[in-house]
């Protein structure tokens, strides 16, 4: 059997800890509520192998119907297990000089995600290791990225509120990783940014594409590498210049995901001047200025959606993890709880009578 180490990994389960954040599910600009989370739909007990005969009948013979997007690894399709359960399909087709790199992404996604068991990680499913043909089955996330969503593609306009449930998922997700209570020693998953950010469909954040995850050596706090590794804009700079791995690398991506949660941008977008390309660059020095802060909020952001005093808590956090100095950034941990801070915050002020408000 493939990857046999695979099947003798015993799945570790992870209780909810007391201090997760219950989802705030949106009922109108006025009107919040905290409700149960729903538990996490039952897990597969390991990964399961599947056959080239079964991805070609799952995905129709990978039709352009069922075509999903395209990656670095290759195409993403749609489709049907014999089980009747729709999944997502990970297909790798790299040219030949990138296949060995192909290889070990795939393999690391299988070790990773086969240990790792959480609300805010996409699910392995399982995977396929047919001869040459490498194939990766997710759980399907009805409502995709998030970075299509902020750049109109979604259906659905993300409001303030939306945008914050997400952060904190997202958050969730990483500080579970970072934790080293899923294999014992922390994970870095080094290429955490907006496209790898999926929702299902009640909209909460899941982390994909462990293809570039480290594990952090044990006892150390850092990790150096011989290869920078990740997605231009999301880069940490001291990753960059150091070739030294941390945790903290993890929370510079975030930090990127956050203004473009803010600002409705992308963390580079090649379309704009030199100057302005880059969307750290273009708004760190404005980002605790709160006159100026006004000027980037997303104009997609409905205004009766969000409180100045909210955005303000939420620029400066964004602000102290894409700081150049990794020691000065927070860790994952502290993000969750000042992200729930900055959401009761929101709702608290939200239902105030709008008089109340100072209007932008």
């Amino acid at each position: 059997m493939p990857f046999g180490l695979v099947a003798a990994w015993n799945k570790r389960r992870r209780s909810r800890s007391e201090d997760q954040l219950n989802p705030w599910i949106y009922k109108s600009v006025e009107c919040w509520k905290i409700e149960d989370q729903n538990p996490p739909a039952k897990r597969h007990h390991g990964s399961s192998v599947f056959t080239l005969k079964e991805m070609e009948a799952a995905t129709n013979y990978f039709s352009d119907d069922n075509l999903l997007g395209k990656g670095g690894f290759g195409r993403v399709y749609k489709g049907t297990l014999r089980s009747g359960e729709i999944v997502a399909i990970k297909k790798m087709d790299l040219p030949s000089f990138k296949e060995a790199e192909g290889e070990r992404e795939f393999r690391v996604e299988v070790d990773i995600l086969s240990r790792l068991d959480h609300p805010h990680l996409v699910q392995l499913i399982g995977y396929c290791a047919d001869g040459k043909h490498r194939f990766l089955v997710y759980e399907y996330m009805h409502k995709g990225n998030l970075q299509d969503h902020l750049n109109g593609i979604g259906e659905v306009k993300m409001d303030w509120p939306l945008r914050l449930k997400v952060a904190i998922g997202a958050a969730r997700g990483l500080a579970y990783l970072h934790s080293s209570s899923a294999v014992g020693i922390p994970i870095i998953h080094r290429d955490f940014k907006s496209t790898n950010i999926l929702l299902n469909t009640n909209y909460e954040a899941k982390i994909s594409d462990f293809g570039l995850a480290k594990l952090m050596p044990e006892g150390q706090e850092t990790c150096m590498t011989s290869r920078v590794l990740g997605t231009f804009g999301y880069f940490d700079p001291e990753y960059t210049l150091t070739g030294k791995l941390t945790l903290q690398s993890d929370v510079y991506a975030f930090g990127v995901v956050m203004l473009e949660l803010l600002t409705g941008r992308r963390a580079v977008d090649l379309t704009l001047g030199p100057n302005d390309q880059n969307l750290v660059l273009q708004v760190r020095h404005i980002l605790n200025d709160k006159k100026k802060l006004r000027k980037v909020i997303d104009p997609e952001i409905n205004r009766s959606s969000y409180t100045m005093e909210s955005v303000t808590m939420f620029a400066n956090l964004a602000s102290r993890c894409v700081r150049a100095d990794s020691s000065e950034r927070p860790s994952m941990v502290d993000c969750v709880k000042e992200l729930q801070l900055i959401l009761h915050t929101n709702m608290k002020g939200l239902s105030m009578p709008m008089h109340t408000f100072r209007m932008i």
